[in-house]
């Protein structure tokens, strides 16, 4: 059974009355992560938040923006932009992909060097709870100190603890002009070592990513500002090829989406993401024998595997596997290491959701 609620009350009555049934629910928007997290397990019913796609409150003056949860990602850039503001995720998906999909798994993309990542940018949330509570966290006020902000927990939490209904956003302005900085490298130590360099200088990138492919490594850094800005930028990486306009949104474009594309050409693949010190991102990259993407200011990294398989995981860092079919996650272990913290985050699952009802397994099958 599927239900499509037209508003936060509804989704709320409709969670409350799964809970006193103990029936199993699976949440969804447009389902573009359905390849990601743990496999889909069968449920009771399911719960869309499509119809939930309207824009409650928008102060551009304010730099604040609150809409539902099912909004289209691109309905959400689209009115921005219009105003010259942006919410800088840069998540996959983009172009079918809803506001509550991207912030239940904190999707985020190249920007997040400067911009970081979702828990940056959201500053409230309502969510229904298997109660039928509808609960407000946070604000519209960019600044809100005032207790815990329960919604946080949400971010990343694959719709495992509650469902999000509403979402606050704090805006950025659109920079006035962007340039990016592309050079190749034979070896991954060469692209380590120049990005190093910029890390070191005074400059402040938006992004700084490494792409490996069978021909070696790109490093390609992405700035904005002024004129004054960018050309600074051109002086001091005059080795560098210079991209703007078109070249340097298909650039962009393809490493946002890179995902995406991958999985059209490889429907049995599985996308690993290794969270590593910025000291080891190298290493990281020369122990993946598969087409990679390093965000390499922040050291997250994925590996493009054509075909899922044991032995997947690096020595170095944190690793799970990120995106895969549904079979693959079936029959592979995806987070073999949680960590520490783990425990705490399965006391938070019983404190939202004792019976284990909502997204089983969608927490890399560990939740």
């Amino acid at each position: 059974m599927i239900l499509v609620p037209s508003s936060p009350e509804e989704l709320a009555d409709q969670l409350a009355d799964a809970g006193a049934r103990r029936r199993s629910v699976n949440i969804r928007g447009n389902s573009t992560k359905d390849r990601m997290g743990g496999p889909i397990t069968k449920s009771d019913l399911t719960i869309s938040t499509a119809s939930l796609n309207r824009v409650l409150q928008y102060e551009p003056h304010d730099l604040t923006i609150s809409v539902e949860a099912g909004l289209p990602w691109r309905e959400l850039t689209r009115i921005l932009a219009e105003h010259r503001q942006m919410i800088p995720l840069d998540p996959p998906f983009a172009a079918q992909a809803t506001v509550g999909g991207i912030i239940a798994t904190n999707s985020s993309g190249p920007r997040r060097r400067l911009y970081g990542t979702a828990r940056d940018m959201v500053i409230g949330m309502t969510f229904a709870t298997l109660e039928g509570k509808l609960v407000r966290s946070g604000g519209m006020v960019v600044k809100n100190v005032a207790g815990l902000d329960m919604g946080k927990l949400l971010i990343g939490s694959f719709g495992t603890l509650a469902v999000m209904t509403v979402v606050n956003f704090r805006l950025h302005p659109v920079p006035h002009g962007t340039r990016t900085f592309v050079q190749g490298f034979p070896q991954a130590t060469e692209a380590i070592a120049a990005r190093d360099q910029v890390l070191k200088s005074q400059l402040q990138p938006a992004a700084i990513d490494i792409l490996k492919s069978p021909e070696g490594y790109d490093l390609m850094v992405q700035a904005g500002g002024s004129a004054a800005v960018l050309d600074r930028y051109s002086r001091e990486l005059s080795s560098f090829r210079a991209l703007s306009g078109a070249e340097e949104e298909a650039l962009w474009d393809n490493l946002r989406e890179y995902t995406p594309r991958f999985f059209d050409k490889h429907k049995n693949g599985a996308v690993l993401r290794v969270s590593c010190a910025l000291s080891e991102v190298g290493a990281v990259l020369e122990s993946l024998p598969v087409p990679a993407i390093a965000r390499a200011g922040t050291g997250v990294c994925y590996g493009y595997f054509a075909r899922a398989s044991d032995g997947l995981f690096p020595a170095q860092g944190k690793s799970v596997i990120e995106f895969a079919a549904q079979d693959v996650r079936k029959n592979i272990e995806q987070w073999p290491h949680p960590g520490s913290d783990f425990a705490m985050m399965r006391k938070i699952k019983q404190m939202f959701d004792p019976s284990g009802l909502l997204n089983r397994g969608r927490l890399y099958g560990r939740i």
